[in-house]
């Protein structure tokens, strides 16, 4: 029995540095100040082994919460980029352009305060893909923050490149990894709400 469980533990642990980010993976739209990244599981993993002593913000809009759904442990949305009020297509991306939220410092910070933090704690943060989150670690770490973590597959993770779900997000992510997520939203974790 001891033999089957320092098996399982020794595993255990190369399973675990298989999974671990290096910026050599990421592309350049991935990359942050701090260097420091992490996939979904290794995320839910840092915020269950201490939860009091992690911050997990989602930077996505309020809009894509309503639509995609959240995962359960994040701790608040404070989205990193904001639509307009009055609306501007984007005719490169064939999308609605987003402007950077210029609450985001200050709401991340009122976030750590409530949960009796300071910005040398764990932070991470999520965005749909990873591109989001990066852009918003990096403005943490100019503001002070030294402790964030890039979730860099995000909520829904990347583009099939090929086969039958090609053009979906569908590799890999939050939701993809079957992490516990809702499409039920908590108005107390909402951004603007409070």
């Amino acid at each position: 029995m001891r033999l089957l469980a320092f098996a399982l533990s020794i595993f255990a642990f190369f399973s675990t540095q298989a999974l671990a980010v290096t910026e050599a993976d990421l592309p350049k739209s991935k990359h942050t100040k701090l260097g420091l990244y992490l996939t979904p599981s290794e995320a839910h993993e840092m915020i269950g082994q201490d939860p009091a002593k992690v911050l997990f913000i989602d930077v996505r809009t309020p809009a894509e919460m309503n639509f995609i759904g959240m995962p359960t442990e994040a701790d608040a949305n404070v989205p990193y980029m904001l639509m307009p009020d009055f609306p501007v297509w984007d005719a490169e991306k064939s999308s609605f352009k987003l402007e950077l939220n210029p609450d985001f410092v200050p709401a991340v910070r009122e976030r750590l305060e409530k949960k009796g933090l300071d910005q040398n704690a764990k932070v991470i943060v999520m965005c749909r893909s990873g591109d989001r989150s990066a852009a918003s670690a990096n403005l943490l770490a100019e503001a002070g923050f030294t402790n964030v973590y890039s979730i860099v597959e995000g909520f829904e993770g990347d583009m099939a490149k090929e086969g039958p779900t090609a053009g979906t997000r569908s590799v890999n992510g939050w939701k993809n990894a079957g992490l516990p997520w809702s499409y039920k939203l908590d108005r107390e974790k909402m951004y603007g709400l409070q």
